[in-house]
C-alpha cells in the first residue's frame, strides 16, 4: 500500500530533453573547435607561400601566376592522397567547387606524377593536379595531414585552413567569404 499524499503535492516534472541534447551539442562544438584550433596551430598564415611544379597535363605551375590569372576570386588549394579514405569522401565536393570556383589539388606522397595521373583516370579526377611524391608544398604549408584545404584571397591572403572531412557547404561559404573580405 502506497502513503497517503497531501493534496497540494504535485508530480515531479522531468527537464524537457531538448534542453540536455543542446547542451550535449554545444559541448561537442566547443570541444571539436578546440580540437580543430589546436591541430591548426602551427599552420601558414599570412602570405600563402609558393608552389612551383608541374601540372599532370605537363603544364608548368605556378601558384602566383595562378592566382593571377584570375584576379578577382578566391581560390582554393585541396591538399589529398591517393591512399586517404576521407580524400576518397571530399572528392565529390571538390569536383563541385570546382566548376564554380578557381581550385588546384596537390597529391601528396602519392607517387610520381605518372602513378598520379592512373588514379585521377580511375577516379574520374579532372582537377588541375600537381604531383608532390615527397609532400614538401605540405611542408612549406606546415599541414599536419590529409584532406586539407587551403582557401586562399585575392590578394594573396590565407583565410582558411581546414584538415579532415569539410562539406561542400562549408567550403563554399569559406570562399565567398574570403571574396567578400578581401574587397573590403
Amino acid at each position: 500500500m502506497s502513503a497517503p499524499q497531501p493534496d497540494d503535492a504535485r508530480p515531479l516534472r522531468k527537464k524537457p530533453r531538448w534542453r540536455r541534447w543542446l547542451v550535449e551539442i554545444g559541448i561537442f562544438i566547443v570541444v571539436f573547435a578546440a580540437f580543430q584550433a589546436w591541430q591548426l596551430r602551427d599552420t601558414a598564415r599570412g602570405p600563402a607561400p609558393a608552389i612551383h611544379g608541374q601540372l599532370l597535363d605537363n603544364r608548368l605551375f605556378s601558384l602566383a601566376d595562378w592566382r593571377a590569372s584570375q584576379p578577382d576570386q578566391a581560390h582554393l588549394l585541396y591538399f589529398w592522397a591517393e591512399w586517404c579514405p576521407v580524400c576518397k569522401t571530399t572528392a565529390g565536393s571538390v569536383t563541385n567547387i570546382a566548376a564554380d570556383w578557381p581550385v588546384t589539388t596537390l597529391a601528396s606522397q602519392s607517387g610520381p606524377p605518372d602513378a598520379v595521373r592512373q588514379v585521377m583516370a580511375d577516379r574520374g579526377y579532372t582537377w588541375p593536379t600537381v604531383a608532390d611524391p615527397t609532400g614538401q608544398a605540405m611542408r612549406d604549408y606546415r599541414l599536419p595531414g590529409v584532406p586539407a584545404f587551403v582557401v586562399i584571397d585575392r590578394n594573396g591572403q590565407i583565410r582558411f585552413v581546414a584538415v579532415g572531412y569539410t562539406s561542400e557547404i562549408g567550403l563554399r561559404l569559406r570562399l565567398w567569404w574570403a571574396n567578400r573580405t578581401a574587397a573590403a
